[in-house]
């Protein structure tokens, strides 16, 4: 990897700029005021409306993905689907800051993932980090005295640990995808949030339908939800990825989780304990150390990509679709 792309000023604006977008999709759910099935089945149908046109448009430049990578994408939209709903209600639950802070759990839960299911090596450094990791989500939750963040700040980190554990599971579903057709990357994201509508639609149909007639208001948040979650912080944060290194992109990305708990702060008039805040730094912290290079032979983020076969922001969960 050359200098100039560790340092990039173009490429780290643009990383920068992703991230600030999704820093704000928690604040999004809560002004949008609806409950987790029907912010998630309209978040997913309404980023399908520019999602669709654009696959098309790859579709006839490129053609068409195989059957069975189109199978696995539509499966892994069910995963996506489920971190939907489990991030909404940890939104809900314990406040926007805590619910993007604990959703860091992906960057361990998917290389465990491949290991309980490819026996694929866990690195070492994952293993030194899961117990402290986890020990920041409990306090970032509220096991030792929580703030105004949320009505339920313990269920919320525990929601939004499912979240991120639900998100590996969908990357590493659609890694088939970006190994078979590393040149679509429109088409399996449209495909995986076609499940997820699905799942997400089901499940709210199941639990007392899917609210239609929702305020003016709320209909203008879930379509900002929609366009910046799914839409341009992809685009944002594939664009940057592009021109750093995988260590650089990594600690610039760190900046939305901090950015998710002053927003919280500002807008929505969150409040952490002492005990919450050490938390999150934790959190960060500890996802930063995991996520930094390792000297010659590359750090977690490398070995992913090489593992994965794309970017690393697609392989730790900061890219297309990302809540």
């Amino acid at each position: 990897m050359t200098t100039r792309a560790a340092t990039d000023p173009s490429s780290a604006g643009f990383l920068l700029a992703g991230a600030a977008v999704l820093a704000w999709t928690g604040i999004l759910v809560a002004l949008a005021g609806t409950d987790p099935a029907t912010a998630s089945f309209w978040r997913c149908v309404l980023a399908l409306v520019v999602l669709g046109p654009w696959a098309l448009a790859e579709h006839r430049r490129l053609g068409g993905v195989s059957l069975p990578v189109a199978g696995w994408a539509l499966v892994s939209g069910v995963f996506l689907g489920a971190d939907f709903l489990f991030w909404t209600r940890a939104v809900l639950d314990a406040g926007a800051g805590i619910a993007n802070v604990v959703l860091n759990v992906q960057v361990l839960a998917l290389p465990l993932i491949a290991w309980a299911v490819a026996g694929e090596r866990m690195p070492r450094r994952l293993v030194l980090a899961a117990p402290v990791l986890l020990g920041g989500i409990a306090l970032a939750g509220g096991a030792l005295g929580a703030g105004a963040g949320g009505p339920e700040p313990v269920r919320g980190a525990v929601l939004g640990t499912l979240a991120g554990i639900a998100y590996a599971g969908f990357l590493h579903l659609n890694r088939s995808a970006s190994r078979r057709h590393p040149r679509h990357l429109v088409t399996p994201v449209t495909l995986a949030t076609v499940g997820a509508g699905i799942t997400t639609g089901g499940v709210g149909l199941l639990a007392g339908g899917i609210e239609v007639a929702l305020p003016a208001q709320s209909w203008a948040w879930l379509i900002v939800l929609a366009l910046a979650g799914q839409v341009v912080s992809w685009v944002l944060i594939g664009r940057g990825t592009a021109g750093l290194s995988s260590g650089t992109a990594g600690a610039l990305l760190l900046v939305h989780p901090v950015l998710s708990v002053l927003l919280g702060m500002l807008v929505l008039g969150e409040t952490l304990t002492a005990w919450q805040v050490a938390g999150c730094v934790l959190v960060v912290a500890t996802v930063g150390w995991v996520t930094r290079p390792e000297g010659r032979g590359g750090g977690l983020l490398e070995r992913l990509r090489a593992r994965f076969g794309r970017e690393p922001a697609a392989a730790t969960g900061y890219g297309s679709s990302r809540s």
